[in-house]
């Protein structure tokens, strides 16, 4: 049984950071490309990041971008996201998905394993 679990949440102020964690179980981690989401109250989910099998390609949201980092342990199957400079804006329940492919374009990845979520508040 594949299991995504995320963990690394909490309440941080303003331009603080957080670095959230996506354990893996259940699949061959290295064989996965992972993605993380975010849903907002009332908001749709939005991509926030992506990270290829080796962890040599990656791609990020605009609004994240130079904030945010995306990285990978593959021995311990493992998806970091590094979280800096954060706003009340990133507010949200960030999820951790896998997807057997990785394109740039994180509409054509097939996410099809998702995690429960782990919720990011911002102060401001």
């Amino acid at each position: 049984q594949v299991q995504l679990v995320e963990s690394g949440g909490g309440l941080v102020q303003a331009g603080g950071s957080l670095r959230l964690s996506c354990a893996a179980s259940g699949l061959t981690f290295s064989s996965y490309a992972v993605g993380w989401f975010r849903q907002a109250p009332g908001k749709e989910r939005e991509f926030v990041a992506a990270i290829a099998w080796s962890g040599g390609l990656t791609n990020y949201a605009d609004s994240v971008k130079g904030r945010f980092t995306i990285s990978r342990d593959n021995t311990k199957s493992t998806v970091y996201l590094q979280m800096n400079s954060l706003k009340p804006e990133d507010t949200a329940l960030y999820y951790c998905a896998a997807s057997p492919v990785y394109y740039t374009d994180p509409r054509r990845m097939d996410f099809r394993f998702w995690g429960q979520g782990t919720q990011v508040t911002v102060s401001s």
